[in-house]
């Protein structure tokens, strides 16, 4: 029963909420920042369970003609992946109401977006956009949401509702340095997705599915996917130069040869049999490498200055 349950699920790719999660309380240690357990503790049943119910429409959604491919009936399939989307979305509903407005707007949309990313008319996989929301779902949404309930109040924006006036108030440079902390997984995110279409993309086609490689050509959509991994080397170089990222994160460029490697295969060969796994080691390297190079960076800070 519980190995059908992870592989209705499929767990195994559960690593692009839970890696930018541990990224960004990696970074909360580097700067120092108490952790709200409780309301860190909501966050992460939330996101999981929303993450896994994203996963369980698709696979249902998909096993409509083939119901044979489901591990369970249809209708307990169904069951379980409502159970996980009320539940998920029972407890965003009461990290808002701990909270604010603002929790209960970005993680409203991030459940919207994850539901019509696999589900409605046009699902938005099956856009040239899903590279562009995965990337922002996972990759942005993750860590401004985990930063935003841990952090000082109006540390990045300040949302007041009242009858009379809706008063918003950014606060750009704290945006601006959040948005670029999330640079490396959100990039990291866009390029599996990207790995995916440009392997499936004469079977996409098809079936008349447009993805981004459709409208790039698989020329230039593997050239993308190449930069997209320099931009996760160059973004966090430029924030140490600033001061806003520990020395430390610079141990990153250790990786680049393991990266540029693995790049260089999937530039001779995009086939989904040997060489999509690229873009998970990737993933896993660039975004656990991060990880670690922030934690070392809040080690490194305490040794040197208590």
């Amino acid at each position: 029963m519980l190995k059908k349950l992870l592989q209705y699920i499929e767990v195994k790719t559960k690593i692009t909420c839970l890696l930018p999660f541990l990224m960004t309380l990696a970074y909360l240690f580097y700067l120092r920042q108490p952790v709200n357990l409780t309301l860190t503790a909501v966050f992460f049943g939330s996101m999981l369970l929303l993450d896994l119910a994203v996963t369980a429409i698709n696979n249902y959604i998909d096993s409509r003609a083939f119901p044979e491919m489901l591990p369970f009936s249809r209708p307990a399939a169904l069951g379980i992946l409502l159970a996980l989307l009320l539940s998920g979305t029972g407890l965003g509903l009461y990290l808002a109401f701990c909270t604010d407005a603002v929790v209960l707007l970005v993680g409203g949309l991030c459940a919207l977006g994850g539901v019509l990313y696999t589900f409605g008319p046009v699902p938005i996989s099956r856009l040239p956009l899903g590279e562009l929301f995965s990337g922002i779902l996972e990759g942005v949404c993750i860590p401004f949401l985990l930063l935003y309930i841990n952090m000082p109040e109006d540390t990045f924006l300040s949302l007041r509702l009242r009858l009379s006036a809706v008063d918003l108030t950014l606060y750009p440079l704290p945006l601006v340095t959040m948005l670029l902390f999330a640079v490396v997984p959100a990039v990291c995110t866009a390029n599996i997705m990207l790995a995916n279409n440009i392997c499936d993309l004469e079977k996409d086609m098809s079936v008349n599915r447009y993805t981004l490689p459709f409208f790039l050509g698989k020329s230039r959509a593997v050239t993308l996917f190449g930069v997209l991994y320099y931009m996760a080397f160059l973004v966090p170089c430029f924030m140490v130069l600033l001061g806003w990222l520990p020395s430390a994160c610079l141990l990153l460029f250790l990786l680049f040869p393991l990266i540029r490697k693995n790049l260089k295969a999937f530039q001779k060969e995009q086939r989904k049999e040997t060489t999509f796994h690229v873009a998970i080691k990737n993933y896993l390297l660039l975004v656990g490498g991060y990880t670690v190079c922030l934690f070392l960076g809040g080690v490194l800070d305490r040794i040197l200055h208590g």
